[in-house]
Parts: structure tokens; C-alpha cells; sequence
């Protein structure tokens, strides 16, 4: 079934060229069959030899212009190949300053960083027991409890221990609890001596920034000391 409009027209260019030159070819035969007169396709037949001169030309130039992409790309590569050990070595050596890198517009050196803020989060102990006279503590940040990644700008987390008999409760003042050490990889082993077992153990920790500046306490994870 034909379709109105102009939409039996190919839309590629390859194919609306090979198109219309039989359809210039089908319709002056049409004409010569029904006795029309041919100069009446005056102006189409200009229209298709504009065409024919064009559509060449536009795809050599494409193709000039394809050669002419790839050899600028592989300029450039060689280029680059060439400045990355220059780059290497104006920063490494000694002399070099960052008015230096500035007017060659390279990377300049941050010489005095901004120092990581105090962290805003806690850091939330779990405590295993299971182990006659040892503790496994883990931890991990509030906010992202599934997770053993610390937060962005911590460096390590302090950890305080605090014993009490059984049934006493933790102490509420930090400065009652003992500095263990600090945890760098999210988890660490605490050993107790014989006399200790059965007894509680209260943990608080806190994260340290980058620039060392330490974060709000966390709440109190308390376990058991198995004897």
C-alpha cells in the first residue's frame, strides 16, 4: 500500500541517490509514453545533476574529515607519550617551584593541605567473648554499621577499657577508662590476665582525623571476661 506524503523518499543518502536517479529515469519515460512535453522536467532534471555533484563531494569530504580525526588523535597520543616523563621530572626535582609548575600549567603542589575536620560520627564496638580470658572488638561507624570502611577523613580509632566487678555498672566519666590502643584496620584482639576473668569489660572509643583531631565518644560496649 502506498504511503502519502513524501515518505516514500529513502531518508539515507546512499539509498535517496540511487532512488532518485531511477525515479528521474521512470518519470521521463512516463512523459515520453504519454506524449508530455520533456522540457517540462527542466527543472527536476537540474535538481538531480546538483544533487549528483553534491552528495560525492560531501562524502569525500567525510572521509577527508575521518582521516583527518584519526590523525589528529594520534598526534595528540604521541604527544602526550612524550610530555608525561618531561612533567615527571620538572616535579620531582628539587628546584622546582609551584610559580614554576604554574606558568608551565602543570599540576601545583598543595604544600599546606587542609587539615581533615573533627569526625562528626561515633564509632559503634562489637564485642566477642566467646574466648576464655580474650576479646574480639570490631568496629565500625554508626552510620554505616554494615560496612568496615571508617569514615572519610579518619585515620584510626582510640580505644579505652574500663573493668568493673560483676553486676557493677560502667563508669560514666571517660577519664575512669584505660588507653589500649588504637585500631587502624576496623577490628583488634584484647588478652586478659587469669584474675580478670569473670569480671565486666567497658569499652569506649572515639575516631581520630587525619590532622588528629578526635571525634565525640561512642556509647559503652560492655561483655563479659570469660574465665
Amino acid at each position: 500500500m502506498a504511503r502519502s506524503g513524501e515518505h516514500y523518499m529513502p531518508r539515507p543518502d546512499g539509498d535517496f541517490a540511487a532512488w532518485a536517479n531511477h525515479y528521474y529515469d521512470a518519470v521521463e519515460k512516463w512523459y515520453s509514453v504519454q506524449g508530455f512535453d520533456p522540457n517540462e522536467l527542466k527543472a527536476l532534471k537540474e535538481a538531480l545533476s546538483a544533487w549528483a555533484a553534491a552528495y560525492p563531494a560531501h562524502v569525500a569530504a567525510q572521509q577527508r574529515a575521518e582521516g583527518a580525526r584519526q590523525a589528529k588523535d594520534a598526534a595528540r597520543a604521541a604527544l602526550e607519550k612524550e610530555v608525561r616523563p618531561v612533567t615527571n621530572f620538572v616535579q620531582g626535582y628539587p628546584k622546582t617551584t609551584n610559580a614554576d609548575r604554574a606558568e608551565m600549567g602543570i599540576t601545583v603542589r598543595d604544600t599546606s593541605p587542609t587539615p581533615a575536620p573533627a569526625p562528626s560520627s561515633r564509632p559503634l564496638a562489637l564485642v566477642d567473648g566467646r574466648q576464655r580470658l580474650t576479646h574480639q572488638l570490631r568496629l565500625v561507624d554508626e552510620s554505616t554499621p554494615t560496612r568496615r570502611a571508617r569514615p572519610k577523613g579518619v585515620q584510626r580509632a582510640e580505644v579505652y577499657v574500663a573493668l568493673t566487678p560483676p553486676g557493677q555498672p560502667a563508669p560514666a566519666n571517660p577519664s575512669d577508662y584505660r588507653y589500649i590502643g588504637s585500631v587502624t584496620r576496623g577490628e583488634t584482639t584484647l588478652s586478659f590476665d587469669s584474675d580478670k576473668g569473670g569480671m565486666q569489660a567497658h569499652y569506649l572509643s572515639r575516631w581520630v582525623s587525619t590532622s588528629g583531631a578526635t571525634g565525640p565518644w561512642s556509647d559503652t560496649a560492655s561483655a563479659t571476661v570469660a574465665a
